[in-house]
């Protein structure tokens, strides 16, 4: 890769990094991991920089790379990270007003969607892609990214709907 062609790509990086870093956060629910996928993303970005910028942008290129190594790490427990028993501190600044408990509901209830609703949805209604876009992303065809953006609200809402109470179950009255 040229200087100039450098240049470019760190220029794109630095203005692209943290709408691919919200991407990753929205499909894993791990700030860390987000942070793994976006590197390797574009380590392996850069690495066919000069084909990639001669056809202009590298942003859905980017984002295929990303979903195709949160689908690969998805389908790889082995390669997963070991639980902890301490966690740390949160690191992220919530740029957004969430009212308290919002914001861990919506990423509880995403974390319950299946992961091809998931990733269409963040793709869709997140990154505000076309249907036809999101299908190539995903490496899919347009009507199973029409057919995952029809189900994955439903999911989402189902999922968002708090847990059944044991404790007040009609049987027990019984």
């Amino acid at each position: 890769m040229g200087r100039q062609a450098e240049a470019d790509f760190l220029g794109w990086v630095t203005t692209s990094r943290a709408g691919l870093r919200k991407t990753a956060y929205l499909l894993c629910g791990d700030w860390f991991l987000a942070d793994d996928l976006v590197q390797d993303a574009l380590a392996r970005l850069y690495g066919v920089g000069g084909r990639v910028s001669s056809s202009g942008d590298p942003g859905p290129y980017a984002r295929k790379i990303l979903m195709n190594l949160y689908l690969d790490h998805r389908r790889r427990p082995g390669r997963r990270e070991v639980p902890v028993a301490y966690v740390p501190e949160t690191l992220g600044v919530d740029q957004h007003n969430w009212v308290d408990g919002d914001r861990d509901r919506l990423m509880t209830a995403l974390a319950r969607v299946p992961k091809g609703q998931r990733a269409v949805l963040v793709l869709r209604y997140w990154d505000d892609l076309s249907i036809e876009q999101a299908a190539h992303a995903l490496g899919t065809s347009a009507s199973n990214v029409r057919s995952q953006a029809s189900r994955g609200p439903d999911a989402l809402r189902a999922a968002f709907e708090p847990e059944p109470d044991p404790s007040n179950s009609p049987e027990e009255a019984l």
